[in-house]
């Protein structure tokens, strides 16, 4: 049957942005990166933090992931780097494709628990602040495969098929790629979703995003041609997507049973600052009623005496009393009679 529609793939593995080219792979790694950055930082200060705090211990976990990405590539497909014929040199060719999810997530911990140890952040929290990030960073960098027209899937007429002319195969393909792209950006508005909803805390957030991908990749894996070790005829990125879905699920349940809520306070540094204004705050507030109440009195006696003054002597019978009663018996008044016989 004739494919009515494709997808056509690019001509060239580069992007030429100005007079530099670059590949474009790396491209969209680098972009899925800051979209993470940004949006992990956006959410970290709306939970409490400070704002930078996340692009500082990206600087420790973006090296961490991506090393650990590839790692994870050249270890569980060894066969094409180190194979009859193969050149050692290449495992080092990031820039070629070939980045492992799992350890790019696994060694992105260490990273980022070295970050938030240094600034004495709890990393759970800091999990989830990026967990959406991650998801879009991942739909991002899922473009590089078409760029590189690779880890595409079985043949297909569908009018979305990708078309596929890479020196191997040629014809049109399910692009895997996309789907996985498609299935991480509803991950990632299913997991900022759900923490509004419940107000998820202490790593669920982050292990929620964990599962819901898992559970995509496993059915989008099952659609990829490309070379893989196969265990019991399912591909290794199937059993792992199994192993790593049931980890985050116990972890959610186990979670919400010993540590139930969310974190009040995700950056003690934060808080002192917050605490510090507030108290300058009440203590200059305090100042100004008290200088007020003072001036108030102040006002208010000065304005009476104004107004005995500008009544004059008949203004005042109680102050010609307390005159009169002041006087001791024995004086005399200015016409030389006393006083008490003044009646």
């Amino acid at each position: 049957m004739e494919t009515l529609a494709f997808i056509p793939s690019p001509s060239s593995g580069e992007i030429v942005i100005g007079p530099i080219p670059l590949r474009g792979y790396a491209f969209c790694i680098i972009l899925g990166v800051f979209v993470a950055v940004w949006l992990g930082g956006k959410r970290w200060v709306a939970r409490g933090g400070q704002p930078g705090t996340v692009a500082d211990i990206a600087v420790w976990a973006v090296p961490f992931g991506l090393v650990g990405g590839r790692l994870y590539h050249v270890v569980t497909d060894y066969q094409l780097y180190f194979g009859e014929g193969r050149n050692w040199v290449d495992a080092f060719k990031i820039w070629e494709g070939g980045l492992g999810i799992w350890g790019a997530i696994a060694l992105g911990a260490v990273g980022a628990w070295i970050g938030c140890r240094r600034r004495g952040i709890p990393l759970p929290a800091y999990a989830d602040a990026i967990a959406p990030g991650i998801a879009l960073a991942q739909a991002i960098g899922r473009w590089g495969n078409w760029f590189n027209q690779e880890l595409y899937g079985r043949p297909t007429d569908l009018p979305w098929a990708v078309e596929i002319d890479n020196g191997v195969d040629t014809g049109t393909f399910h692009p895997t790629f996309l789907y996985e792209s498609l299935w991480c950006v509803g991950v990632a508005l299913l997991v900022i979703w759900a923490d509004r909803r419940f107000r998820l805390g202490h790593g669920r957030a982050f292990a929620l995003y964990v599962a819901a991908y898992t559970a995509g990749r496993f059915w989008i894996e099952y659609l990829r041609i490309d070379e893989a070790h196969q265990i019991w005829g399912l591909r290794l990125n199937n059993w792992t997507s199994i192993a790593v879905f049931l980890a985050a699920v116990a972890y959610i349940v186990l979670s919400a049973r010993l540590r139930p809520g969310r974190e009040d306070v995700v950056e003690p540094v934060a808080q002192k600052t917050g605490d510090s204004a507030d108290d300058s705050a009440d203590s200059d507030s305090a100042d100004s009623d008290s200088a007020g109440g003072d001036t108030g009195s102040g006002t208010e006696g000065s304005a009476e005496a104004e107004k005995d003054i500008g009544k004059g002597p008949e203004a005042g019978p109680g102050r010609a009393e307390s005159a009169g009663s002041a006087q001791t018996p024995g004086s005399s008044s200015a016409d030389g009679t006393s006083a008490s016989t003044a009646d």
